[in-house]
């Protein structure tokens, strides 16, 4: 498609196999959209449609029923590397016709490998003396088949029921019910395909904000310029402080206590947070026990800490590789207040013939940067 970039497109049911060369062929556009947090992840296919195109039996096996789940793999090539963009499932098709006699238009949208997680209710199913994260681990052993490898983190806080007291039971849908347990333990958790074709990571555990930050997005920096667009914006109302309350055994009475957003996984990226203008009582950690509520205030205040937030779009050729959402970058040419690094909470690939763009959101929470200078 580009000079040192190409495409590969699979498509299958529980293998996918590399798509036939009539359906690369009549690939116009491509989008994959990836969040940050515990948002579940998308992608969108555009395809030419002639009357005798292969793409009519396609919709037909897929969207009439013949095959019940059609994974698509979409894989950015960059010299010998690979990056898998998107695995996941498709879940929409929709065709346009032409405007003026034109050729009609396939659209295919899907999501990740987190679908298959979310079509049946499963209520009832029986954990018992299971703590979280073994409960966590046998939901996804169901998914193996489909190249998921968990990556469960154990909370600092395990709660193990005792049997005779009460037995942990499942409610609704796999996918609802393993992100009920990283919202209880103050986690997150998302399927991020890779670093294979045809394997994706299920992360459970604690949204981490630190590590090796990826080279630097400038702007304004005349020929080091690497971004077409970049702009921040400071709003100190997203800020909120979290209390949680602890309840004295002896007394029964509730002790609240404000808890921070500064963590050994989630330090301050910007020197000068704002003074949060709001305070949320969290009233329902009361009836958990102490380390619980706390965790359960310290994802709160994780959520809720990024007082500024930048968006950008970039050429992936002018800046070199391919920007990942769920970690850090760093930014210059902004000006003091603004360079340093940040959190990428979300990336969009638009990808077309000869063109390969990026539009990303960072977020960090204040001003100022906490490092003298950030990768080039």
């Amino acid at each position: 498609m580009l000079k040192g970039i190409n495409l590969q497109l699979y498509i299958g049911p529980a293998v996918p196999i590399p798509a036939p060369r009539e359906v690369i062929e009549a690939l116009e556009q491509v989008q994959v959209q990836v969040s940050g947090g515990d948002t579940q992840s998308g992608f969108e296919l555009t395809f030419t449609l002639s009357k005798r195109s292969p793409l009519h039996t396609l919709f037909l096996l897929t969207g009439g029923g013949g095959i019940p789940i059609v994974r698509g793999v979409i894989v950015a090539m960059m010299g010998a590397s690979a990056e898998v963009l998107m695995d996941g499932v498709m879940t929409h098709h929709e065709v346009r016709p032409g405007a003026g006699g034109g050729k009609s238009t396939l659209v295919v949208k899907g999501k990740d490998l987190s679908a298959l997680m979310d079509y049946i209710e499963l209520d009832g199913i029986p954990f018992p003396a299971m703590p979280p994260a073994l409960r966590v681990l046998i939901t996804l052993a169901k998914y193996a088949a489909f190249g998921v490898i968990p990556l469960v983190i154990p909370s600092v806080v395990e709660d193990i029921p005792i049997p005779i007291e009460r037995i942990p039971r499942q409610q609704g849908t796999d996918y609802g019910y393993v992100k009920r347990l990283a919202l209880e333990a103050g986690y997150v958790f998302y399927i991020d395909p890779g670093p294979l074709p045809g394997t994706s990571r299920a992360y459970w555990g604690p949204e981490i904000k630190v590590g090796a930050p990826q080279p630097a997005l400038n702007t304004d920096m005349d020929v080091h310029t690497n971004v077409e667009s970049l702009s921040f914006t400071f709003d100190k109302e997203t800020k909120e402080l979290p209390v949680v309350f602890i309840q004295n055994q002896a007394t029964k009475i509730p002790i609240p206590i404000p808890i921070p957003d500064i963590t050994p996984l989630n330090p301050p990226l910007g020197l000068v947070p704002p003074l949060p203008p709001k305070i949320k009582f969290l009233n329902d950690t009361a009836k958990q026990s102490p380390l619980s509520a706390v965790m359960a205030g310290l994802a709160y205040a994780s959520q809720h800490a990024d007082a500024v937030t930048g968006t950008g779009t970039l050429n992936v050729v002018r800046y070199g590789r391919i920007l990942k959402a769920r970690q850090l970058v760093g930014v210059r040419g902004v000006g003091a207040a603004y360079d340093g690094l940040y959190y990428v909470k979300s990336v969009t690939h638009n990808i077309k013939h000869g063109e390969y763009k990026q539009g990303f959101t960072l977020v960090r929470n204040g001003l100022l940067s906490t490092v003298p200078r950030v990768p080039a």
